[in-house]
């Protein structure tokens, strides 16, 4: 089942390196749950079992080799409820999550569509296209549930952090055919954008944007090698 290699790749590409001095741990590959006690979404897509994303289904048998190009599509950014402005020590104090503002906002979406876009247009099998057409595969995503854990700088040595160093967030992805609509997989997966574990850093601008980066980053290379993965 074609359908079932692609997301196969997907999930492997979905992998997470967790760092310098862990351990490689063997899990079971993914398998798609079939037969009559098989779980089926809503709209007809297959749970996948050891997914290497939190959540995964797809639709089985489904033949994905008539797809040459890729529209990407951005559903959106739904920050988490958060009142804790942090703009006292005793605020700060107190622990996140942290209100992110509207500059902030605008400053974290920017990046997120720069280096999604920045990633996908690295495939050497797909042209990113802004119509659909016949051989066009839309890739939806959205990020939910963004939660910042990191104050923003002490009043009179602000800066405009849009995200701290703690930071996570869900990604949704939707693979789908872009002149039926039809839905042909789906993931969903959580992480944190995070130094490393025990280790101090400074509270600025600069660092955060790199440490946001970095999984954004993760998550645009792994869907591109996905995508790149499946030859039909």
């Amino acid at each position: 089942m074609k359908i079932m290699r692609f997301v196969l790749t997907l999930m492997t590409a979905f992998v997470f390196v967790a760092g310098v001095g862990c351990t490689t741990t063997i899990v079971p590959p993914p398998t798609v749950q079939t037969g009559p006690n098989a779980e089926v979404s809503f709209d007809g897509l297959h749970k996948f079992d050891n997914a290497r994303v939190d959540m995964a289904w797809a639709v089985p048998d489904l033949n994905l080799s008539g797809y040459t190009k890729i529209l990407p599509a951005n559903a959106g950014i739904e920050y988490a409820q958060a009142t804790n402005m942090g703009d006292t020590p005793e605020a700060r104090s107190r622990g996140g999550p942290f209100i992110i503002d509207d500059e902030s906002r605008a400053r974290f979406e920017a990046l997120v569509d720069d280096i999604f876009m920045e990633e996908l247009q690295k495939s050497n099998r797909f042209d990113v296209v802004d119509e659909p057409g016949p051989d066009v595969l839309v890739v939806e995503g959205i990020l939910l549930n963004v939660t910042s854990h990191r104050p923003p700088d002490p009043v009179g040595g602000r800066s405009y952090v849009y995200v701290g160093a703690y930071v996570e967030a869900s990604l949704a992805l939707e693979v789908r055919d872009s002149e039926t609509n039809r839905i042909l997989a789906r993931a969903v997966d959580r992480r944190a954008a995070s130094t490393r574990a025990g280790a101090y850093s400074h509270n600025n601008v600069a660092r955060t944007t790199e440490e946001v980066g970095v999984l954004i980053r993760f998550w645009g290379s792994r869907l591109r090698e996905a995508l790149e993965g499946f030859t039909g």
